[in-house]
């Protein structure tokens, strides 16, 4: 198995070299094609206006100065022309990747790259809580259940233009409580917080924060198996057609 691991942390971030570690467990044809510097929230976007360029470290590990998914786009279309990979593993991300999320990601967005050239593709998010931020973000959750979570994702046949999105909740390996397969949720957008402040020269300055996330019935969400010490696994695709709209939508240009 071929594997190309990305991320949005930047080449260098701990989670990469974490991913990398457990990809070696599955195989030890791994490559790595990942952003020079941190992009995160760069979303799917692609670096248009300025030159993109590639670094090499050795025979299987660039960067690439843009976003994730100009990194993969060099690696399927210039590092890995002739040998393309087998899989796509994007991550670990330092933080989770849940719900509205993964419009934002470019974690999820780097494997939704790789779906649309026909790589199986899987995000992988560490959550953390506000004991642990910055460099000091644990990712033992992530360590102790990515390689049980990744052998059946390997093994297990997508459908095109699908990946997987994987989130480890912020608890020690021993608290966390299984694996929960679940959809995608959707935070109470009405409760954005901004926080305003004024900068030591007068100026004021904004932070964006989360809303509480919308609970439903059995907890079927990723934010919800994330907060119940779950691992969530959710399967994400790439038609964002709204099927329920199509007959009404028709009706009013008949």
């Amino acid at each position: 198995m071929r594997i190309l691991i990305t991320n949005d942390d930047g080449v260098n971030a701990r989670g990469i070299k974490l991913l990398e570690t457990i990809a070696r467990k599955f195989s030890d044809d791994v490559w790595i094609v990942a952003p020079t510097e941190e992009q995160s929230g760069a979303g799917h976007s692609l670096t248009l206006t300025t030159p993109v360029r590639l670094r090499r470290f050795d025979e299987r590990r660039f960067a690439v100065t843009g976003t994730p998914t100009d990194a993969v786009m060099m690696a399927l279309a210039h590092v890995m022309k002739d040998s393309p990979p087998d899989v796509i593993l994007s991550g670990i991300n330092r933080g989770a990747n849940l719900a509205e999320d993964v419009t934002y990601s470019g974690t999820v967005s780097a494997a939704m790259e790789g779906a649309l050239a026909g790589v199986r593709s899987i995000a992988l998010s560490q959550a953390y809580s506000r004991e642990g931020m910055g460099d000091t973000v644990p990712f033992a959750a992530a360590e102790a259940w990515a390689e049980r979570v990744l052998g059946p994702l390997l093994e297990f046949g997508t459908e095109p233009r699908t990946l997987i999105n994987v989130n480890f909740p912020a608890l020690p390996p021993g608290d966390v409580r299984g694996v929960r397969v679940c959809r995608q949720g959707i935070r109470d957008y009405g409760r954005l917080r901004i926080v305003e402040r004024t900068d030591p020269r007068g100026y004021d300055y904004f932070w964006f924060g989360l809303g509480p996330m919308v609970e439903t019935p059995g907890h079927s969400t990723d934010l919800e198996a994330v907060a119940d010490g779950f691992v969530a696994v959710t399967p994400l695709h790439l038609d964002l057609t709204h099927d329920p709209s199509l007959v009404a939508l028709s009706q009013r240009f008949a």
